[in-house]
């Protein structure tokens, strides 16, 4: 019996999945989005600060790469930049939308957990970084988010964001000093 060439396996690269995915290869879409679905709905929700848009965002993500995936070009972006480009561009589309209020801003009951005042005071830290976030425009946002949050590489995100790497650090230096000063002067909404 010949062995089934169409069968995939877990060395299979992106390169490999996406040019399947463009031939309509349904198997091949799932190996894909499962192992980059979790670092989307991530970055989606680094970018949105809401969870349930974050997999919203993600899986219209995941849509475009079916729908598109004869136009990816392998040779001008890795999948997981274009992949990255698509969950910024939809999330920065969603935060131009009037917002609802998530069901988690309703509150919590108080943790009566021995280190419940510290978990609250970091709770109160990261709310502030993230509003100090929230009011940034949104490439500086991004900038942010992809580089310090993401961890991806100066390269990789400027890419990204379709900057040369001197565009993309000046973008981040801005952001950084945008961040300092809204914490610093207590400026966060």
């Amino acid at each position: 019996m010949a062995p089934d060439r169409t069968a995939m396996n877990d060395t299979d690269g992106d390169d490999s999945l996406m040019a399947r995915v463009a031939g309509g290869d349904a198997g091949a879409f799932e190996r894909l989005a499962a192992r980059h679905m979790r670092r989307a709905v991530a970055l989606a929700q680094r970018m949105t600060g809401n969870p349930s848009d974050a997999d919203e965002i993600a899986q219209e993500a995941f849509l475009r790469v079916w729908q598109h995936a004869a136009r990816w070009d392998g040779a001008r972006a890795a999948f997981t930049t274009w992949l990255y480009r698509i969950v910024v561009n939809l999330a920065i589309d969603r935060g131009r939308r009037p917002a609802w209020s998530p069901l988690e801003d309703a509150g919590e009951l108080p943790d009566a957990a021995p280190d419940a005042v510290a978990q609250i005071a970091e709770r109160q830290t990261a709310d502030l970084v993230n509003r100090a976030l929230d009011g940034l425009p949104d490439r500086q946002r991004a900038a942010v988010v992809l580089f310090h949050q993401e961890g991806l590489s100066l390269r990789q995100a400027a890419e990204i964001l379709g900057l040369s790497e001197t565009a993309f650090a000046s973008l981040l230096a801005r952001a950084r000093g945008a961040l300092k000063t809204a914490l610093a002067a207590g400026r966060v909404s």
